[in-house]
C-alpha cells in the first residue's frame, strides 16, 4: 500500500480528509483532496457563513488555490517542534532563532534590522451576511 493510500485510510478511519496544497494532482488517485488546504469552501464551512471574495483575489504562490495566502513569518522560527511541519527544516536553526526571540519585540526573531521589510496588511471582510439554506 502506498503512503498516500495509508494516509487516506487512516484519515477516513478518524473522519479526517487528507488535503494537499501546491503538490500537484499525483495523490488524487489515492483519494487525497488536492484542491488546497484553505480554499474558500473550507473556510466557509469552518466559519459557518458564505463569503463574497473579489474575483481577482489570488494566492501569492503559483499552483496554490488557498484563499488566505499571505506569508507572515520566517522559516525555522517556530518552537513547537511538529515533525510534519514544512516551515521548520533545520532544528539547530530553530534553536538559534528561538534564543533570539524577544517577547517585547513585534518581530519573530530579535528586533528590527536594516533591510527588514514591513508592510501594512489590508484587513478586508468578505462575509456577505446572507443566510443560506445549504
Amino acid at each position: 500500500m502506498t503512503l498516500g493510500k495509508s494516509f487516506v485510510s487512516i484519515g477516513k478511519k478518524y473522519g479526517i480528509t487528507i488535503r494537499t496544497c501546491c503538490e500537484g494532482e499525483a495523490l488524487k488517485e489515492y483519494g487525497v483532496d488536492v484542491t488546497g488546504c484553505m480554499t474558500q469552501s473550507i473556510i466557509e464551512r469552518a466559519i459557518g457563513c458564505s463569503l463574497d471574495v473579489p474575483k481577482n483575489k489570488k494566492s501569492p504562490r503559483e499552483a496554490c488555490n488557498c484563499l488566505l495566502g499571505n506569508d507572515i513569518g520566517a522559516y525555522n522560527t517556530c518552537g513547537h517542534g511538529c515533525i510534519y511541519c514544512y516551515a521548520n527544516y533545520n532544528q539547530e536553526t530553530v534553536r538559534q532563532n528561538m534564543q533570539q526571540h524577544k517577547s517585547t519585540s513585534p518581530f519573530l526573531i530579535g528586533n528590527g534590522k536594516e533591510g527588514d521589510k514591513i508592510r501594512e496588511a489590508s484587513q478586508d471582510s468578505y462575509r456577505n451576511g446572507q443566510i443560506t439554506l445549504f
